[in-house]
């Protein structure tokens, strides 16, 4: 069977990952110029920097998430995106708050806004839950461990909120006691969460 000629393949390989980097044609041996060509005709559109997908596809509010997933795949949403993402929050940041591993460089992102924090050891690698939107794999912290990094990170998104996502996600029941112990300890957070634990308890 012939090889596919290089527009079908892109357009077969966006089709099957939602957006596409410059980098995701390596594998496939085609030049990035085909990328550019395909957007000048209209068979691509480009949504970023580097970033690419079909033009006309139903996309859902999470597009900004996919578009730093793809590019960032080290990242992981915490903290106010987070709680916006399990419905903990009414507030609307204004950035999107990624955790990266300690020593990990800013990424170059024009839009939409983040705001990096460096989380270490057991803090960046535990509590990831994966979940595909747009055909792209986000990586997001689970509802528990969301409310204990509120808490290590009060200073920097206020008490008010971490109280406010404690109670929310207890009486929605999206957390149990027992994870939220577990990550308090994991985060550090035991002797700060516990009165609050034990008062709404």
């Amino acid at each position: 069977m012939p090889a596919l000629p290089h527009p079908q393949r892109i357009l077969d390989l966006a089709r099957e990952k939602g957006m596409l980097r410059a980098a995701d044609l390596q594998a496939l041996g085609v030049p990035r110029m085909a990328l550019t060509r395909l957007a000048s005709s209209g068979q691509l559109e480009r949504v970023g920097r580097g970033l690419y997908r079909l033009p006309n596809v139903n996309v859902s509010e999470h597009e900004g998430l996919a578009s730093i997933a793809v590019k960032v795949p080290q990242a992981v949403f915490c903290l106010l995106t987070a709680l916006q993402f399990h419905e903990l929050t009414t507030q609307l940041p204004r950035r999107v708050w990624i955790a990266m591993p300690r020593g990990s460089h800013a990424p170059r992102i024009d839009h939409p806004p983040i705001k990096m924090v460096q989380f270490t050891g057991a803090g960046y690698s535990e509590g990831i839950e994966v979940v595909a939107r747009d055909r792209v794999q986000l990586r997001v912290y689970n509802v528990a461990k969301t409310v204990a990094d509120c808490f290590k990170h009060r200073n920097k998104i206020g008490l008010d909120v971490a109280l406010e996502a404690l109670k929310d996600a207890l009486a929605q029941k999206k957390a149990s006691v027992d994870d939220l112990w577990h990550y308090a300890k994991v985060c550090r957070v035991s002797n700060v969460m516990r009165p609050y634990l034990e008062a709404i308890t």
